[in-house]
């Protein structure tokens, strides 16, 4: 018999074996690498969202008021692309829910101001879910008389606390 001087079957199973296992520990490396990769796009993805998110809120900050005429709850034409966008936002973040808070001059009585802004607060809301936005997420309160941002007996300052303004939780 000759002197065989190779790997015997055994010797080459075990290195067969031992590659194996360095391949499949290196296919399972780059699979956790490749999880890591995809959850930490996810992450940046999401984070850019959130930001988007956060920068057409912080422009719709300066856009909260809509004001109307005396003794009206109709919405005047120079204030519906202002809703337009409030509820283009609303639609796209539906998670967002969005107080409406109705308000009138001083002229009248309190129960009357009371009636008529929650009639503003309501008109604004209508128009909103006739937009597409989930009524659900919009709530309305009326604040009459009691919140005026302009103090005086004046036009001036009726114009200015005749008005609904969007307030987020």
């Amino acid at each position: 018999m000759a002197c065989s001087s190779g790997p015997s079957e055994e010797e080459l199973a075990a290195e067969r074996n031992r590659l194996a296992q360095e391949q499949a520990a290196a296919e399972a490396e780059a699979r956790e690498a490749e999880a890591e990769r995809v959850q930490a796009e996810a992450a940046q993805r999401l984070k850019r969202q959130e930001e988007m998110v956060q920068q057409e809120m912080e422009a719709l900050k300066n856009e909260q008021t809509v004001y109307f005429d005396f003794d009206s709850s109709g919405i005047k034409p120079e204030f519906q692309r202002l809703l337009d966008k409030h509820a283009a936002f609303l639609v796209k973040n539906p998670g967002t829910k969005v107080t409406i808070e109705g308000h009138t001059d001083s002229r009248g009585t309190p129960e009357y101001n009371i009636a008529l802004g929650e009639r503003r607060a309501q008109a604004i809301k209508r128009y909103l879910v006739n937009l597409g936005v989930d009524e659900n997420k919009l709530s309305v309160i009326s604040y009459g008389e009691e919140r005026p941002v302009a103090e005086g007996s004046d036009e001036s300052s009726w114009q200015k606390n005749r008005r609904a303004e969007f307030k987020r939780p």
